[in-house]
């Protein structure tokens, strides 16, 4: 894969994520006012356990797959089929245990009243398991309209099923209580039925992966599946080290508040709301991702491969510092995409902006030990993020709530960011263009520090403030590094 093949591969991926999951997005709007901050926070909730337990359940088999797919001594169906049936196994037993003990997992969960809830994920998590497979294989073809497509049916039909079973069906009972449509609604289901939505979504989705199923015999090869295994099993680890990074905050809120169960599943609400606010700068890190990985192993043992990984890194930081200007200057519209009772916490944005591109950033410095085969060290770098993480969310939370819980994230991710750099000097060494980088990164800074000074001490206009401070961005952006890029191309063209 070549540069050029990166770029538009991942705006193909980011195009489906980003015009997929925006249309998600929107539902956010109708979650917050629709369910209370308490509502709410159990979804947040829920869907920060799931994180954990997804790493789990695809036993870093994605990354496993790439590395050895195109190894002379296994073929690329062999070492599919193998890691396939794996999954399959691994995913059936887990739904099979939590069927068999829902109802204490609902009680231990404090929600002994839906023990359905955690079965439904269970079955959520699973079917996304057997799906993430597959879209590996999609992805290392190079299928990447494919790939885009099965996302947008799954995301469109989760959006349809939400608008559906949450504005619709409501109301039609409403209207005829006594018909089959008002019989089967039950409104104590509440926010089950956005579980019910991602359910129906992902088993779907599945189905649209049939064809990538289709002639792959169950079967375990030892041969096979111990060295894959070697290499992927700390790709769990590291998974699980940024789940926590990622998602610990949420999970553990409702735990380590000082208040009741009630305010402290609010206080959830609220800061699970005003962290979708920073949605554009996740969905840019994730199509990224998808597009990175094949070409960090595609472009791996060229003569200038070093150079290409430094090119990538110094361009994804101008585009990350311009999406966090975006929605940090423009913080004033986009906070209308939840309801007015989530607002309070619109402090943390910029906050978890900033930290989600450092999380980009570390994606970029990974390429050390992958290319290098010392997953192994990878997995204790991420466990010492998590140790951050956990350590500062303990501290910070009880004292300073979420926006603690928001700094504990942000430092998270720069302190992972120095220590694989560190690292990645002994083991991979690539010469990043620190000075560059430092230069956007505290020009995107320092604008959006003379915005809010303008705005606060001199009542200057919101809006022309934030426009005028994305122009000197992306005119100084431009005059530095994209014109010469832009102008060879127009020259070659």
């Amino acid at each position: 894969m070549s540069l050029r093949q990166l770029v538009s591969q991942t705006a193909v991926y980011g195009l489906s994520s980003i015009l997929g999951r925006f249309l998600n997005y929107l539902l956010v709007p109708l979650y917050t006012y629709t369910f209370s901050t308490g509502e709410y926070g159990v979804v947040s909730e829920f869907y920060a356990y799931a994180g954990f337990v997804a790493v789990l359940l695809v036993l870093g088999l994605e990354t496993g797959y790439f590395r050895f797919r195109q190894r002379p001594e296994f073929a690329d169906e062999r070492v599919y089929r193998n890691a396939l049936s794996l999954l399959l196994l691994a995913n059936l037993a887990f739904a099979g245990g939590v069927w068999l003990w829902q109802e204490d997992l609902a009680a231990w969960l404090q929600y002994p009243q839906h023990p359905e809830y955690p079965l439904w994920f269970a079955w959520i998590l699973a079917l996304d398991a057997l799906s993430a497979l597959p879209f590996a294989k999609l992805r290392a073809e190079n299928r990447a309209w494919r790939f885009a497509g099965i996302k947008m049916a799954e995301i469109l039909i989760a959006i349809g099923l939400n608008l559906l079973l949450l504005l619709l069906w409501p109301k039609l009972a409403a209207i005829w209580p006594d018909s089959m449509i008002g019989r089967y609604y039950d409104p104590q289901v509440g926010v089950g039925y956005i579980f019910i939505a991602n359910l129906v979504a992902s088993a779907a989705k599945l189905l649209l992966l049939l064809p990538q199923f289709r002639a792959v015999p169950f079967v375990l090869e030892r041969a096979v599946l111990a060295p894959v295994l070697r290499y992927s099993l700390p790709m769990i680890v590291i998974g699980l080290a940024g789940m926590v990074n990622e998602m610990l905050d949420r999970a553990i809120l409702k735990l380590l508040l000082p208040y009741d169960l009630q305010t402290n599943l609010q206080q959830l609400g609220i800061y699970g709301a005003c962290y979708k606010l920073s949605i554009l700068m996740t969905l840019f890190v994730q199509a990224f991702r998808y597009a990175g990985e094949p070409f960090f192993f595609s472009y791996a043992g060229r003569d200038d491969a070093k150079r290409a990984y430094a090119l990538v890194m110094k361009y994804f930081v101008i585009a990350g510092v311009s999406i966090f200007l975006l929605v940090a200057l423009f913080i004033d519209l986009f906070q209308y995409f939840i309801g007015a009772e989530f607002r309070q916490g619109l402090a943390v944005v910029p906050i978890l902006l900033i930290a989600n591109l450092l999380l980009g950033i570390y994606v970029n410095l990974s390429v050390w030990y992958k290319l290098s085969d010392r997953t192994g060290l990878g997995a204790w770098v991420a466990l010492a993020g998590a140790g951050v993480t956990v350590a500062l969310n303990i501290l910070l939370i009880p004292e300073y709530g979420y926006v603690g819980a928001a700094w504990a994230t942000l430092v998270c991710y720069g302190f992972m960011v120095s220590l694989s750099w560190g690292l990645g000097r002994i083991y991979y060494p690539v010469d990043y263009p620190l000075l560059k980088i430092g230069f956007y990164f505290a020009l995107g800074l320092g604008l959006y520090g003379a915005d809010r000074y303008a705005v606060a001490q001199y009542q200057w206009d919101v809006w022309l403030c934030g426009s005028l401070g994305m122009l000197i961005y992306l005119a100084l952006a431009y005059w530095l590094d994209l014109r010469p890029v832009l102008g060879k191309r127009r020259i070659n063209g």
